[in-house]
């Protein structure tokens, strides 16, 4: 309870136009994504269009390979979690270090020990969510692969023996949730690049955040890859 006396509001009001500011941009990206095209939104219909190719491959072993190669990204990012979070906690054993090496630079403010310790421990919280989003994108990413593998024989769709839009619009749909979800860890790694900020001033938190939100933006929504994939 201390560290509510001891934390200036400007540091308050930082901290809550953080957390605001990356709840307000998820939502925008998600909602807005379906007005106008995002790169989230875009690959969705290359999904779409690449488990219909896939009902009509036998064997599928080429959709199986590229849906475990892409549990491999949310799996590293997973296991560079766990280092990150393993030593943000060691750094919790010489705060009095981190935190002089911080007052070294000239726009950095004085923090009290118990403060700088609750902003690292801010940082743990961010990396451990990212974790399980992590690891759920690659659970997801194996259902996904046990769908492809259940897919009826081409033979079967084609005698009508199964809906094969359906069949592949809901594999697709399970893979764009993984995408999602990785997305979300993803973003979280992008957000914790605007929470070091904080270590140096409120100020400084705050114009790393709007740093983040407009390259996240610029991005999702005005990027180079995008503008390739709607022409």
């Amino acid at each position: 309870m201390k560290i509510i006396g001891l934390l200036p509001w400007a540091d308050w009001l930082a901290l809550g136009v953080f957390f605001g500011a990356w709840s307000a941009y998820a939502w925008f990206a998600k909602f807005w994504g379906k007005r106008r095209p995002s790169l989230m939104a875009t690959t969705a219909r290359y999904r779409q269009a690449w488990m219909l190719q896939s009902t009509s491959r036998d064997p599928r072993v080429l959709d199986g390979i590229i849906t475990q190669s892409l549990s491999t990204s949310p799996a590293f990012f997973a296991s560079t979690s766990i280092f990150v979070i393993g030593a943000l906690f060691a750094l919790l054993g010489t705060t009095d270090k981190a935190a002089e090496l911080v007052r070294e630079f000239p726009f950095a403010q004085a923090t009290p020990m118990l403060v700088f310790e609750f902003k690292i421990l801010v940082l743990v919280g961010i990396f451990v969510y990212a974790f399980f989003r992590f690891t759920w994108s690659m659970r997801q990413y194996v259902i996904a692969g046990v769908l492809v593998g259940a897919m009826p024989a081409p033979e079967q769709l084609a005698g009508g023996a199964h809906d094969r839009d359906r069949i592949a619009e809901r594999t697709a749909q399970l893979l764009g949730l993984a995408a999602d979800t990785f997305n979300d860890g993803l973003r979280s790694y992008y957000f914790s690049f605007a929470a070091l900020g904080w270590f140096f001033s409120p100020v400084a938190f705050m114009v790393a955040t709007a740093l983040v939100i407009l390259i996240l933006y610029s991005r999702e929504f005005r990027s180079d890859v995008l503008q390739v994939l709607r022409d």
